[in-house]
């Protein structure tokens, strides 16, 4: 037993070894091997694409990871070359496949798969998916050529388009903010466009198999599937270059900070009673009581979360699936729910209500399952749940929202959650997904408007999947996308994220935001649970995480001002507080350590990073330790959250 985690723990929360990128280049071209396939496509220093990858996924929309074999990388200063084999299986099927990417001096780089099933093989997608960046590319032109040869002129989407904004595709061509001209030939199937940033990702991806097609398909043994990926990139343009360190100066005024709250569970209720004393110094504003009869849930799971409740000094608000499928069944459902609710003494001054089929997605093309009629379900739980503010929208992510907008006239309130892991689990799409949080508010404002909207419970993790059976139970501790328990949330990866996340959506216009859960899966206090917690096992106490909430938690409705950062995907925050007495959040979104050049006034600070992570996991108010702001300015180690108090 050691008294401090290793940095690994301390930045990760798993020992998880992870193999860096190879990168490859060919005179101004440049890309990272990653697992077989390619991310951080740049052209003379400058993004031109996100990835290229070729992937294969299960029916309930898992990516397999490959085992890759035979692997060769062949490296010039004019070229480079790969090949590889790969194989994915499970229990009952099996798919191989080769790879061949090439990349060249003059721009031009090609990736071809080519594979067959050695079994009947159930996939919902097999082939190459593109992703394109958003930032300087949202709402720009781009060129659209189809599989019938015709070529017509779009954009990008600016709002997120919450189906397909491009379809029947074999070609694209768009300039990047850099000036590159960027056009990517897709062949061996019809492709088209989906706007991830519904998920959170910051990219628009562009995929084989249009949706419309039935899902999930099986592959005959031996029948070959052929694709290739063709990038040409031209265009004179100058060198990116990345400054040494993040410029920081406070933006312009952003409203007022956001009501902060917390998810959950009734399982969890009685483990969060045990943390109490800590979780009332967080100080959460809210708590979303979770209630779903088809997992038992009665006026007992309810009592208990209130309890809870009124153990951290926190709002109750109630978030209850409805069952029942047909209108007539949800009115008695409700009516019997509020009957039950005004027995406990009516304690939830707010109301969400979500139809069960509305929890899982419905891919366009689809048919949209039976559910009881939104505004209908309004009306009753008007009557059931009387004085109540009324929310609606949904319990699943900001992409079931955007597709099965809510009768705002008949709420009070507009509610949605998200997830960081959806489509990637690595570190680095874990923290692009921040990007992507900036259209999300300002299309949900859309959607809700007039209505203020509310966000969460959300996490990196996935507190529910919309996609498949489940999230993942991850006893392995590792990486992965769709992670129910993922190792981050322990982490001070897990704090950067929660503290940019708050920020986007604070500044974004957000009335209410609830990030995690008092403990377990996406808490801020450990108690013992039955996936492992590194560290925490042997020592209890506070996540990382716990010190940014609680410090914002208690800023609610002050002024609120956004900090313009030179670099934001490696620094981002925000401002708090009257003219002069202004304190500023800050996390380094990163694994490497950053320099920050602070805006002037800047006076005390506290800081959380690796060196520290033992001591602030025993003290509620570690980061209210201030200290004078060194002369020598201040470099923020990887993942760290920065404090500071001035005169701004």
């Amino acid at each position: 037993m050691t008294p401090t985690p290793s940095r690994a723990v301390a930045l990760y929360g798993t020992e998880e070894q992870v193999p860096p990128p190879r990168l490859l280049t060919a005179g101004p071209l440049s890309a990272e091997l990653e697992a077989g396939n390619l991310r951080d496509i740049r052209f003379a220093g400058a993004e031109v694409l996100r990835a290229v990858s070729y992937i294969v996924r299960d029916k309930d929309w898992g990516t397999y990871s490959p085992i890759l074999d035979a692997l060769k990388v062949q490296q010039e200063p004019d070229r480079f070359v790969v090949t590889y084999r790969a194989r994915v299986a499970e229990p009952g099927q099996a798919f191989a496949y080769e790879a061949r990417i090439e990349g060249r001096a003059d721009g031009t780089l090609t990736f071809t798969g080519s594979g067959a099933a050695e079994t009947p093989f159930l996939t919902n997608r097999t082939g190459f998916v593109i992703l394109h960046p958003i930032a300087g590319v949202a709402g720009g032109p781009v060129t659209l050529t189809h599989v019938d040869g015709r070529q017509v002129e779009g954009r990008f989407p600016d709002l997120i388009d919450p189906v397909q904004p491009m379809m029947n595709l074999r070609a694209l061509e768009h300039v990047s903010p850099e000036g590159h001209r960027v056009h990517c030939l897709m062949e061996g199937d019809t492709f088209e466009m989906e706007d991830q940033r519904n998920w959170t990702d910051a990219s628009y991806k562009t995929y084989v198999r249009p949706l419309a097609l039935p899902w999930p398909y099986e592959l005959e043994p031996g029948a070959r599937l052929e694709q290739k990926i063709t990038l040409r990139i031209t265009g004179a343009a100058g060198a990116a270059t990345r400054a040494e360190g993040v410029t920081l100066d406070l933006g312009r005024e952003a409203g007022r900070m956001p009501a902060l709250g917390m998810g959950l569970d009734p399982g969890d209720a009685a483990a969060a009673l045990t943390c109490a004393d800590p979780l009332r110094a967080l100080g959460p504003a809210h708590l979303l009581c979770h209630h779903d009869p088809r997992r038992g849930h009665d006026r007992a799971s309810l009592q208990a979360q209130l309890d809870v409740a009124q153990a951290l000094g926190a709002e109750p608000w109630l978030e209850a699936v409805i069952a029942a499928t047909d209108d007539a069944g949800a009115e008695a459902e409700v009516t019997a729910l509020g009957a039950t609710v005004a027995g406990l003494g009516a304690p939830f001054a707010t109301v969400l209500l979500s139809p069960a089929p509305d929890l899982k997605c419905t891919l366009p093309g689809s048919v949209w399952p039976e559910a009881p009629d939104a505004a209908a379900l309004a009306q009753v739980a008007r009557r059931a749940f009387p004085g109540a503010r009324l929310g609606g929208g949904m319990f699943s992510y900001f992409t079931e929202l955007n597709r099965k907008r809510p009768p705002v006239d008949a709420l009070d309130l507009v509610s949605f959650t998200t997830s960081a892991m959806v489509h990637a689990g690595d570190d680095r799409s874990v923290m692009e997904s921040l990007e992507a949080l900036p259209a999300i508010a300002r299309s949900a404002a859309e959607i809700a408007r007039p209505l203020p909207f509310a966000v969460g419970p959300s996490a990196m993790g996935m507190r529910a999947n919309p996609y498949g059976a489940a999230p993942k139970d991850n006893p392995d501790n590792i990486r992965q996308a769709m992670n129910f328990n993922d190792p981050r949330q322990r982490g001070l990866l897990g704090a950067a994220w929660t503290l940019g996340a708050l920020a986007q959506f604070a500044t974004g216009g957000a009335e209410a935001v609830a990030l995690g859960a008092p403990v377990g899966a996406f808490g801020a206090v450990h108690v013992p649970t039955r996936f492992p917690q590194p560290w925490y096992d042997d020592h209890g106490g506070l996540y990382p995480l716990f010190h940014p909430l609680r410090g914002l938690a208690r800023r609610r409705g002050q002024p609120l001002r956004r900090v313009d950062s030179s670099d934001p995907a490696r620094v981002l925050g925000l401002a708090v507080g009257a003219p002069g007495e202004t304190e500023i959040w800050l996390a380094n979104l990163t694994a490497d350590p950053v320099r920050l050049h602070l805006p002037q006034g800047a006076r005390q600070m506290a800081c959380l990073s690796a060196a520290e992570f033992a001591e602030a996991a025993e003290d509620p108010g570690f980061l209210d330790r201030l200290a004078p702001v060194p002369d020598a300015g201040i470099s923020l180690d990887a993942y760290s959250v920065l404090r500071l108090l001035g005169a701004f």
